[in-house]
């Protein structure tokens, strides 16, 4: 694992927190998190329940956190990164929702790693 760079602006982090997203398979798994997440908000406030307040980070977390450890194989840039991470995530659930991630992988020229952590094919 290539150590990371202590990035000084957002524009700077977002190549490398897509780059930590490469396999659509994470994407997804942040996507329905992320959305999850936003209905608990959103349920949150329409139901003037503050329970699921509670349940937003961990709808959002569990499902990106699962996706890094076991699909993607990396460290989550949550951790380094919590605020860009967060910001990131919107981000990229609104180039997914618009279906515009391709083209933005493209531009980046970001292509899905294997399991060892070498460039695979894209699918």
């Amino acid at each position: 694992m290539a150590a990371e760079r202590a990035y000084k602006t957002f524009q700077e982090f977002w190549p490398f927190y897509l780059g930590e997203h490469s396999k659509p398979i994470t994407r997804a798994f942040h996507f329905v998190g992320t959305s999850i997440a936003l209905f608990d908000i959103l349920g949150a406030v329409v139901l003037r329940d503050p329970r699921y307040l509670l349940a937003a980070p961990v709808s959002a977390y569990g499902m990106a956190w699962i996706s890094h450890f076991f699909l993607e194989k990396n460290r989550p840039a949550t951790f380094t990164y919590p605020l860009w991470s967060l910001m990131g995530d919107f981000k990229m659930l609104g180039f997914m929702a618009t279906g515009k991630i391709g083209a933005e992988l493209d531009r980046l020229k970001i292509v899905p790693k294997d399991s060892a952590g070498s460039v695979a094919p894209r699918a």
